[in-house]
């Protein structure tokens, strides 16, 4: 008994990826990103302390637009360079907290 094998492989199926894919998977546009760690940095201020006001400010989609639609939950911080959400982190994380 002879056993044939197939020798042509399936044909790829492309799809295009979302833009959250792309940044779960680590695509070559992530080094053209700016991460929360460089933010902070820049901020002079601890990547938590960062992330927990970006947190809140993503809340107020009044004041800050494109923040919130932006960020995809349970991803890094991350945006693109000279992006609109990037200059709404700036301007979150360069406010001072009224308490």
């Amino acid at each position: 008994m002879t056993a044939t094998t197939n020798l042509t492989a399936p044909a790829p199926t492309s799809k295009p990826q979302s833009e959250a894919a792309k940044k779960a998977t680590g695509s070559k546009e992530a080094a053209n990103t700016v991460p929360l760690d460089q933010l902070a940095r820049e901020m002079k201020m601890p990547p938590r302390d960062a992330r927990m006001l970006l947190r809140l400010a993503a809340k107020q989609t009044k004041l800050y637009l494109t923040l919130g639609k932006d960020h995809v939950a349970r991803q890094p911080w991350q945006w693109t360079p000279g992006s609109k959400a990037l200059e709404e982190a700036r301007k979150a994380l360069s406010a001072t907290p009224t308490v």
